[in-house]
């Protein structure tokens, strides 16, 4: 159980796994900043069910994507629920799905924003924070198994990306050991979320259960519990790894 004055603010949390990571830390004793770009209202929804568990959740729009977004996301969470002890970088994002012979440049600068650039500058920020309330945080990393499978004929930038995330999160974890802060990551398998819709292919889950050895993709609730660990006190000694949680893929 986390001490109950730790805050932790998670990216990307109005659905899917941020969503059901938001609630898990709540119920391991965090208030959550939970953000979203777009949908207010499920982001609301994951607010309420926090509070009904007793901890204290803001809501806060802003897009990873947009570095001057970024300071302000940190502030206001501050300013609603107290110094950060704790950041998920969760938001995530792949383009549509097909051969990287069609991927357009756009694309690719857009997933490299939001999934790397976004990951380093929150970290940054998270950094900056702790340093001044002289926290000993935490920072966890979604990253996906698709940073080792390469993604071939799916998104293989968005691969790349993911690998970048792994890199920065080992770097980082030595940098900032010594301080007392911990830096981690999570690489999960095919989850049951909206990716697969936004993507382009819907029908994406049923085509690719049978590639992994537990035949099924996760629920995201499986890849919170994950991340919440990571957070907790058990892996105190646990930094600079990505622990993957892919069903054996």
């Amino acid at each position: 159980m986390a001490p109950p004055n730790n805050t932790v603010l998670i990216t990307g949390a109005s659905r899917g796994i941020g969503a059901a990571t938001a609630i898990a830390a709540a119920r391991n004793g965090f208030d959550v900043a939970v953000n979203y770009v777009k949908d207010e209202a499920a982001a609301q929804g994951v607010v309420e069910a926090i509070q009904q568990q007793g901890r204290r959740a803001v809501a806060i729009q802003g897009d990873v994507g947009i570095p001057h977004d970024i300071p302000r996301l940190f502030q206001l969470a501050e300013e609603a629920l107290g110094p950060l002890t704790a950041l998920v970088n969760n938001t995530g994002i792949t383009g549509p799905i097909g051969p990287f012979s069609n991927t357009t440049d756009a694309t690719i600068e857009h997933v490299f924003q939001v999934n790397v650039f976004g990951t380093i500058q929150c970290s940054r920020a998270a950094l900056a924070s702790f340093a001044r309330h002289g926290t000993k945080g935490v920072i966890v990393n979604v990253s996906s198994v698709a940073a080792r499978s390469g993604s071939p004929g799916e998104y293989i930038h968005y691969a790349a990306s993911k690998a970048a995330v792994e890199t920065f999160t080992l770097g980082l974890a030595r940098e900032v050991a010594v301080s007392g802060i911990r830096v981690c990551g999570v690489a999960p398998g095919s989850t049951l979320t909206e990716i697969h819709a936004a993507a382009g292919e819907p029908g994406r889950p049923e085509r690719i259960a049978p590639r992994i050895p537990m035949g099924r993709l996760a629920k995201p609730e499986e890849v919170a519990e994950t991340v919440v660990w990571l957070l907790s006190p058990a892996a105190s000694y646990i930094t600079g790894t990505v622990v993957q949680c892919a069903g054996g893929l």
